[in-house]
């Protein structure tokens, strides 16, 4: 099996995930959208996961962007007056402006992220360490 392909059908199986996630709750939430999800269900088995597909890389894209925002939040200095510019998210020390909670949430999500990549990386390459 080509690695490229065990990565596309994960990457595709995360944004599923996380459309189906999003769908759920959008359902809970707003009743019309409710409606919406329920007419996926009519849809093919294909046609629903393109669709959960889609609602997951757009999910994926707002939220890379909001972490993107509240990374130069946090790098932005206290009393400048110039907007920041964009900077590696882990060579600046956050601010005070940043509430402690928020502060060690983000780490903890980075902690994730790290051991969710080690994770990919090995089912990527499950043979490597047989070899």
């Amino acid at each position: 099996m080509n690695p490229n392909n065990i990565q596309d059908t994960l990457q595709t199986g995360f944004r599923v995930s996380l459309g189906a996630t999003t769908s759920l709750i959008e359902s809970l939430q707003d009743e019309q959208k409710r409606e919406e999800n329920l007419s996926l269900l009519n849809l093919d088995f294909n046609q629903q996961v393109a669709e959960l597909s889609k609602k997951g890389e757009k999910t994926e894209q707002e939220a890379q962007r909001l972490i993107g925002q509240i990374f130069s939040q946090m790098n932005q200095p206290t009393d400048s007056a110039t907007p920041s510019t964009p900077s590696d998210s882990g060579s600046t020390p956050p601010t005070g402006t940043t509430s402690r909670s928020t502060q060690q949430e983000l780490e903890e999500l980075t902690v994730q992220i790290a051991l969710i990549r080690t994770e990919l990386e090995q089912m990527r390459n499950p043979d490597s360490s047989q070899q």
